[in-house]
């Protein structure tokens, strides 16, 4: 069997791809907070912000602080935020008594946009900077109403400069227009899925990819397949909620049995149903050679994988069914770029701290047991069908 080509090579002729891009990756979100009030506070002309959670905590004060010391600067600043992850806040009535433009993207948990949410992390300063990941507008130890959390977030974001701009530019832009009242039609040139000049060894390639209900229903599945597909070392994946269809847990499988070293890293202890109904899954995965860890340390919430130290991606789409067939979502992809084997290195050191899952005792447990996970994972399964109008496979 003739070997695979690396996994960068097949991604550049389905995404656009820049080069020359400067992208820092951030990790947990006290780093990133940082680096958008720095941001913030130098803006001269425009902010754009879009995320699903907006929290009435410090850190959001903080953040909502510095929107509008950067209005009072004379900053045009508009702020999407989702209406189920956010919610009705007090920030919304002083940012528009400071002058701040706000729209809120489904406000009801079933409106003009069915069940979908905005669940991306957007964030565009002057044209010339943007921010995309996983990490939310929350404290890092905010776990909720009344709840602490012992470590931060394991999370990520990326800060990009460079021809990458313009495309979160246009994916927010596109999102504001969809808001417009009495909006009908796409004013706005839809996210390029094409490639644009040819790319050698060179730092700073990177794509924007974003998925929606309209026409680029499968496009962050498509990049993952992709780079699964192409991969001939090894995949090291991280998501926290991971019951992804059919063809994605082939592509897993596929590569594993091709030899390479596929590592899952699979978050806990967040939602009970997930906990239980994930490890169905595990069964076939394991036969095929793929090394699963689970990780309960901290709070996994990052949405990160790398392919052969080539391909990585950074961004908000978990692998189930509402980030994929649902939901609004935005990635970065990033090719031969030192920041890849920079995530490696974190995902690796998370991998190695996890409970490893070992195929030999998974394969003895108990019949009670995998009764279990067999009805939440069938129970997950019909509900997603039904909110995806049968979609989710």
């Amino acid at each position: 069997m003739p070997a695979a080509p690396a996994a960068g090579a097949t991604m550049k002729k389905f995404l656009l791809f820049t080069r020359d891009n400067d992208i820092r990756l951030l990790f947990l979100g006290q780093e990133y907070f940082r680096a958008l009030v720095a941001a913030f506070d130098a803006a001269r002309n425009e902010i754009l912000l879009e995320t699903y959670i907006f929290a009435d905590d410090e850190t959001g004060q903080n953040i909502s602080a510095a929107l509008i010391r950067a209005k009072a600067r004379g900053v045009a600043v508009r702020v999407i935020t989702d209406g189920v992850g956010t919610g009705k806040l007090p920030y919304f009535d002083h940012w528009r008594e400071n002058g701040l433009t706000h729209r809120v993207y489904n406000p009801h948990l079933f409106g003009k946009f069915g069940f979908s949410r905005t669940h991306r992390k957007l964030v565009v300063v002057d044209r010339e900077r943007a921010f995309v990941g996983g990490i939310n507008i929350i404290d890092d130890l905010n776990g909720g109403p009344g709840v602490k959390l012992p470590e931060p977030r394991w999370d990520f974001a990326v800060q990009c400069r460079g021809p990458i701009v313009e495309e979160v530019t246009a994916a927010f832009e596109h999102q504001w227009m969809r808001l417009t009242p009495g909006y009908l039609g796409h004013p706005f040139r839809l996210l390029r899925q094409g490639w644009r000049g040819r790319l050698g060894a060179h730092v700073g390639q990177a794509a924007f990819v974003a998925r929606d209900n309209l026409t680029n229903r499968r496009a962050i599945e498509k990049t993952y397949l992709r780079a699964l597909g192409r991969a001939r070392e090894a995949v090291w994946l991280a998501n926290p909620y991971f019951i992804p269809g059919r063809k994605l847990r082939s592509a897993l499988t596929q590569a594993a049995q091709r030899g390479v070293a596929v590592h899952l890293l699979i978050g806990r202890k967040e939602f009970h149903l997930l906990d239980t109904a994930v490890p169905w899954l595990y069964a076939k995965l394991l036969d095929a050679g793929v090394r699963i860890a689970e990780y309960d340390q901290r709070q996994l919430h990052g949405k990160v994988a790398v392919v052969d130290d080539v391909w990585a991606t950074v961004g908000s789409s978990n692998l189930d069914a509402l980030s994929l067939f649902l939901n609004h979502e935005a990635n970065v992809v990033i090719l031969d770029d030192p920041l890849v084997t920079e995530l490696r290195t974190h995902i690796r050191d998370a991998f190695e701290g996890a409970r490893r899952i070992d195929p030999d005792r998974f394969g003895k447990r108990s019949a009670v047991r995998r009764l279990r996970q067999w009805l939440a994972y069938r129970a997950y399964r019909v509900v997603m069908k039904l909110l995806t109008f049968g979609r989710y496979d």
